[in-house]
């Protein structure tokens, strides 16, 4: 509720989030309604269009214990529809007025969007208040999502051994954090969710000074205020469930972990190191780890690729990927796959080899490199709306800003080879980390 009361004191007033003109971001507006709802504006008049999304500040780390997936499951949950709009007439009536429509869960944040013309903003956002509020959870809507679930499960993850090799480092790597469930839930818990567990999440998570609105697209921010009130500020704001503060124990060694499944395709090696996310990283500490994910991984003359593929011939692929946009640690991850008669120690010391070399200063041709990629990448992907609330979006539901995403650009350019040198030597430990392996194997 402490969120809901500061920003009902600046209900309605409407102010630039930032000075016009830094980085290549446009300019966002953010304001909020009485009940709390937190609302971001980026005019963007290229066509008359809009995106809506709108990011509820609860995910995976917020399932009951013993519930896994209930987060996911409500994400699904939102589109069964309400007395006014029932079944899947939600979908169906923006298809109707030519929108498109979807949603996403991560351990940190729910997300739905829509994609319309901008008169018919108002129509979306009516509906969207509608399920905020009026949301039918009964018994036949709660054990047919279930259902919906538990398959889609079966697809993305128990038919797919990369991805369960992923699920398993990551029960692995934290070692008390709700980090370590699975988002979409393990299967014995999902099962146990039911119409009253619904219910007290809906009640609990799913209320206005819980989101925030994002629109971008052909619009002022007093337009969007205007409508915003007429549609959102009618729903009441509710008590929250306090998001947990996890703090998680040291790690004492490195974990290993050796997969066998026959239906494994190729062999794959993986690492996942446990490392400081934007939100609880130093100054500058995030931005240098993202550079030496992109240094070593950010594409096909990426250090990982060119020295494991292309010059040595030890595997077939090979990458690494910070996943830095999470409320508490994040992971780095470093993955090659063996050609045929390269063992998985041979690969494994050829990847440490090209990892510690990078606890020194890299050359500063191929920082640069890397660098203007990143920014190059999070410019043309901010020429879409989608992509540019999103960015907003993402960053406001872990607890940055959005000087953070205006700022970032900037930021990237001003990393160092000194401070990714550091970031390598500090982060990419492997007492905090889990290596695990992939093969083929009999059943």
């Amino acid at each position: 509720m402490r969120a809901a009361l500061a920003f009902a004191i600046a209900a309605l007033f409407a102010f630039p989030a930032l000075a016009q003109g830094q980085g290549q971001t446009p300019q966002a507006f953010q304001f909020a309604l009485q009940n709390g709802m937190q609302v971001v504006v980026i005019p963007d008049h290229r066509a008359p269009v809009v995106t809506q999304m709108i990011w509820f500040k609860v995910g995976g780390v917020d399932d009951p214990p013993g519930l896994s997936g209930l987060a996911h499951f409500f994400e699904h949950m939102m589109f069964r529809g309400t007395k006014k709009t029932p079944g899947d007439q939600f979908s169906q009536i923006l298809a109707r007025n030519g929108g498109e429509d979807n949603a996403f869960t991560t351990h940190d944040y729910t997300a739905f969007y829509e994609q319309i013309a901008k008169d018919k903003l108002p129509m979306a956002m009516a509906l969207e208040a509608d399920r905020m509020a009026n949301l039918d959870l009964s018994d036949s809507n709660v054990s047919t999502e279930r259902d919906v679930v538990l398959e889609e499960r079966r697809m993305r993850i128990d038919n797919d051994p990369q991805a369960l090799l992923g699920e398993q480092i990551d029960a692995a790597l934290h070692l008390s954090h709700p980090y370590g469930r699975p988002v979409i839930g393990w299967p014995e818990e999902v099962r146990r969710i039911g119409r009253i567990e619904a219910q007290d999440f809906y009640n609990h998570h799913y209320a206005p000074n819980n989101a925030i609105l994002i629109v971008a697209g052909d619009v002022t921010p007093n337009d969007v205020r205007n409508d915003a009130q007429a549609a959102y500020a009618k729903v009441p704001a509710r008590e929250l469930v306090a998001r947990s503060a996890a703090a998680e124990p040291p790690r004492l060694s490195e974990t290993r972990l050796a997969v066998v499944r026959a239906d494994a395709k190729v062999p794959l090696f993986m690492r996942e190191y446990r490392v400081p996310s934007y939100a609880e990283a130093g100054p500058g500490q995030a931005e240098a780890l993202e550079v030496l994910a992109q240094v070593l991984g950010g594409d096909y003359s990426s250090a990982l690729y060119r020295k494991l593929v292309v010059e040595r011939r030890l595997a077939t692929g090979a990458g690494a990927n910070y996943d830095g946009y999470r409320r508490d640690a994040s992971g780095f991850t470093v993955y090659a796959q063996p050609r045929p008669g390269v063992s998985f120690a041979q690969l494994e010391r050829a990847v440490d080899d090209i990892l510690g070399a990078y606890t020194k200063p890299a050359n500063a041709k191929e920082l640069a490199r890397a660098k203007t990629q990143l920014v190059a990448g999070a410019t043309y992907r901010r020429d879409s709306q989608y992509a540019l609330a999103s960015a907003y979006g993402q960053a406001l539901a872990i607890g940055l800003t959005a000087f953070d995403v205006r700022a970032w650009p900037d930021r990237i350019q001003a990393v160092t080879p000194d401070a990714v040198a550091k970031a390598a030597r500090d982060c990419l430990i492997k007492r905090e980390a889990v290596s695990a392996t992939l093969t083929l194997g009999g059943r």
